[in-house]
This record gives structure tokens, C-alpha cells and sequence, in this order.
């Protein structure tokens, strides 16, 4: 069913005060600053420490969303190609459940630790201790183009959640997204609790001079290094999402038909425009033939024989992303040559899914992240397997890790050995949507972690306070002390 503009209704204890506020047109730092003062104004008069208080703007923000299903699905298609069911399973959907989630837990985990589950030390008797958590205040979000729904929406609820106030930036590489996000904003909220910016102009840039009280960003490693150079100047904190060269590796003991069923699906997802799409294969020499095969089976029954003409096959977000990618395919050593796919359309922007073999680290494919559906395998067998789980640090740590293998010393040789953020195995793509543990990487892959409590954590401050009872005072700690070191030796050992 259709959800039209005039369904949504907010609750009716909630007034949003967006006045003249959208009808701003930036054009100097200064000017965001304003804002962000303004924002950051309506967090310190406490406003959003309440848990009713999140709890409404959580209801408020799930209730615009459903009123605009279609829009949002729609605009999901117009940047990016993405059907309405990939745009609902892959976006939509997953902030949907993060709303859930964080309006189940939101009570428990905004509340203190109780008054004496955590003990302390004997030397401070008698007192009692607690641990609050306390919201960070006015956060900055910068999110990306390849996921510019999930990925602007999951940190604002996790943001709204532990009860701070927000200013998102979303992609100009998006328009018709951000677009709509910015009228969400609008509409849905108080535009001193949430404000949506502009996407365009010099706006990444003016952004990086205002002063927030934390900073998260997802996008690329070299933007991520700018952004926690001009966060250093003031001691800002800072969530980086990154990216990388996330490996796959596939043992001869794996089911073959399995892997290629679920790579083809989570390497063309957004074809192949995201942050943990496998990125790169170490195949083993006994069974790279059968699921090249395999790939194409499923492939093929995934799309139709024309893969480039199917309407639930994603395009490329823009030309200039789009010869990057083609580049990558085309610039290659003397021993690699495409084994699958390889075919492309300008018009469209649609590459197919393209496997390449005899590729060497050298080739330009191997030397930066694809971030498109290009697949580039490297072969192993036993004498090579001991120098095999060394690769992946060529390229720093990657934000995600598979493996494909029915053996359980290989597995756990992989989790145990191999630097990454995260990881599946026997699948792809599908931890990061698991939001009862943390998604994040480290290094050059990231900084921090969210989704569910682990989002809820990430924009809150914990302080631990300790309350000290006047009934008595244990003269042991004060002079003069004489002797009495032997009993503090035998309280604090």
C-alpha cells in the first residue's frame, strides 16, 4: 500500500520549531557555526535528556519514514538503480530495525548502574558508586553516497538514542537522497534538535571549521584523515567509517555452489558500491575453475542474460566513478584477462559483474578499493597457505573479512591471524547487519563502532561518580601515617 505525506501525523505533544531555519542559504563557515551554536544552544537548556523525550523523536522519525516509503525507495532508484526491495532490505529496512531496537533498550541503557552494583573499594567506605550515561551533546554526522539512507539514519537514531542533538551533511554525490533527507529533517523535527545542511558547495569543507562535540564520518579513508586533522585543533572526538580491501577467501574444502550463490548476490548488491563488499578472492587452485563456473550460474540467474539490461541490477552512481571502475578492468598487467563479464554501458552506467583472473598485486585493480563489481582472484594451494593470511596486511586493515571453508582449524586460523573490523563466514556482507554486536574498523579501515548498545555507546559519555557517606571518616588514609602502611598494604592488595 501506498503511504502518501498526509498520513504522517506527529504525536501531538510535539511542537517542531523549524521557523527560518531551512530557508538559510550558507555561504561562509561562519554562518554554519551560527547554526551549529544554535543547535548546540537547545542541548544545553536539557531538552533531550529525557528518555520520553527520545523515545517521541525516535516514534516521530519511523512514523515520516513510513508515510514516505515510496519517496524513499524512489529516490534510492534515482541515485543509485537499486530496486525497491534491495533500497528496502539494504537501507530502509535496516534503519527500521535500529529504531526498534533502540526504542526496546533506550529505559535500560540511559539508566544509571544501580546504586550498589558496582562496589568500592574498601578505602572509601562508606560510599556507593554509579555510572551515568550522559550524551555527548551536539553531534556532527557526514554521511556518504553509496548508502546515503542507512548510513546518514543509523548514526542520527543511535545519536537521538543517547540524547544529543544533530547536524547531519549529507552526499551532493546523492542529490536526490540527501534531498529528501533534508525534508525529512524538516518535517520531522525540531530543527534545533536535528538540522539537516545543504549537500553541496563548499559545504565539507566550512563544516570541518565549526565546533561540534563529536564528529562521525563515513566515507573514504583520505577524507577520514582530514577530518580527524581539523577534529585534532579542538580535541573533538571522532567516529571514523571506513573502508578498504576486504578480503574473501574460499578453501578447497568450501561448498563451492554456496559461496558463488551468496558472493553474486552480496558483490552486486549496489553493484558492488560498498564499504565491506568483498573485494578481492584467494581462491585455492583446486577449485577456482568450478566457481568461476558457479558464478556465472548464478549470475546469470540472478540477472537474466543481459545482466546490463536488468532492471534489479544497480548502476554506477556517476560517469567519473564509472571510468574509474572501467579503468580498473581495462589497465592491467600482461598476465591477468577477464574470465567473466567485462561488458559495460555509458548510457546507463551499468558495468557488468566482471571476474578477473591472473591478476598480481601490481595491477591497478589490486591497488586501490574497487568499490564496483569487479572481481579479481588469486590463486593458492598447500605449499603457499603458510604466507596466504599475510596478505591482507599489504593493504592495512580491511573493514571485513570472509571465509569460505568447512574447516574449522581455517577458519579460526583467519579470525585469529588476519586484521579486520568484521567479518562472515560461509557468507558475505551480512555481520554488519547483526546490530547486537558493534560494526567498525580500525586503522585504515576506521576508528569506533556502532549499531544497537554499541551505537548508543558510541555518543555517550559515561561518568562515574561516587558518593562518600559522612557517618564516618577511616583515619587510615590521612597523616600522619607512622606505621600504618602495613594496613593499607593488607586493604588495597
Amino acid at each position: 500500500m501506498e503511504h502518501t505525506s498526509s498520513t504522517f501525523q506527529v504525536p501531538s505533544d510535539y511542537s517542531p520549531c523549524n521557523d527560518e531555519a531551512y530557508a538559510l542559504e550558507f555561504s561562509s563557515a561562519e554562518e554554519v557555526q551560527a547554526l551549529v551554536s544554535r543547535v548546540d544552544t537547545y542541548f544545553r537548556g536539557h531538552f533531550t535528556l529525557g528518555v520520553e523525550f527520545r523515545i517521541r523523536q525516535l516514534k516521530a522519525l519511523r512514523s515520516w519514514l513510513k508515510s514516505h516509503e515510496v519517496e524513499v525507495l524512489q529516490a534510492l532508484t534515482d541515485d543509485l538503480g537499486k530496486a525497491p526491495f534491495e533500497g528496502y532490505a539494504t537501507e530502509l529496512g535496516i534503519v527500521y530495525d535500529e529504531i526498534r531496537t533502540c526504542l526496546a533498550n533506550v529505559r535500560k541503557w540511559s539508566s544509571p548502574k544501580g546504586a550498589n552494583s558496582l562496589s568500592a573499594s574498601v578505602v572509601h567506605f562508606p560510599s556507593t558508586s554509579k555510572v551515568y550515561a550522559s550524551p555527548m551533546g551536539t553531534i556532527g554526522i557526514m554521511s556518504p553516497w553509496n548508502y546515503p539512507l542507512q548510513l546518514a539514519l543509523v548514526p542520527l537514531v543511535d545519536a537521538i538514542c543517547a540524547g544529543n542533538c544533530v547536524v547531519l551533511k549529507p552526499s551532493q554525490t546523492s542529490p536526490h537522497t540527501s534531498a529528501l533527507l533534508r525534508k525529512m529533517c524538516q518535517e520531522a523535527f525540531d530543527s534545533r534538535h536535528v538540522f539537516c545542511l545543504p549537500a553541496g558547495g563548499a559545504m565539507n569543507d566550512w563544516i570541518l571549521e565549526c565546533k561540534f562535540d563529536k564528529i562521525f564520518f563515513t566515507g573514504s579513508p583520505n577524507i577520514g584523515k582530514k577530518i580527524m586533522h581539523a577534529a585534532a585543533d579542538t580535541l573533538t572526538p571522532v567516529t571514523l567509517e571506513l573502508g578498504g580491501k576486504s578480503p574473501c577467501f574460499i578453501d578447497k574444502t568450501a561448498n563451492i555452489k554456496r559461496a558463488a550463490q551468496r558472493i553474486a548476490w552480496g558483490k552486486c548488491i549496489n553493484s558492488g558500491q560498498t564499504c565491506v563488499a568483498p573485494d578481492y578472492f584467494l581462491v585455492h587452485e583446486d577449485v577456482v575453475d568450478e566457481f568461476i563456473n558457479q558464478m556465472k550460474v548464478y549470475l546469470h540467474k540472478y540477472y537474466g542474460a543481459d545482466i546490463l539490461k536488468s532492471e534489479e541490477y544497480p548502476h554506477i552512481v556517476n560517469k567519473r566513478h564509472f571510468d574509474r571502475v572501467c579503468g580498473l578492468i581495462d589497465n592491467h598487467g600482461p598476465n591477468a584477462r577477464v574470465a567473466l563479464g567485462g561488458g559495460r554501458d555509458p548510457e546507463t552506467l551499468k558495468i557488468e559483474p566482471t571476474i578477473m583472473t591472473g591478476v598480481s598485486f601490481d595491477d591497478p585493480v589490486m591497488k586501490e578499493e574497487i568499490f564496483g563489481p569487479v572481481m579479481p582472484i588469486l590463486t593458492w594451494n598447500d605449499a603457499t597457505r603458510k604466507t596466504l593470511l599475510d596478505i591482507p596486511r599489504k593493504f592495512g586493515h580491511p573493514l571485513a573479512c570472509y571465509v569460505f571453508s568447512e574447516d574449522k582449524a581455517f577458519q579460526k586460523q583467519v579470525i585469529d591471524w588476519v586484521p579486520f573490523g568484521g567479518a562472515t563466514i560461509n557468507d558475505v556482507v551480512i555481520h554488519l547487519a547483526n546490530n547486537k554486536m558493534g560494526f567498525g574498523g580500525f586503522g585504515n579501515s576506521g576508528m569506533g563502532a556502532y549499531h544497537g548498545k554499541v551505537g548508543f555507546d558510541c555518543f555517550t559519555h559515561y561518568k562515574s561518580t561516587l558518593t562518600k557517606g559522612n557517618l564516618i571518616e577511616l583515619p587510615v588514609r590521612v597523616p600522619p601515617f607512622g606505621n600504618k602502611i602495613a594496613l593499607l598494604r593488607l586493604l588495597m592488595r
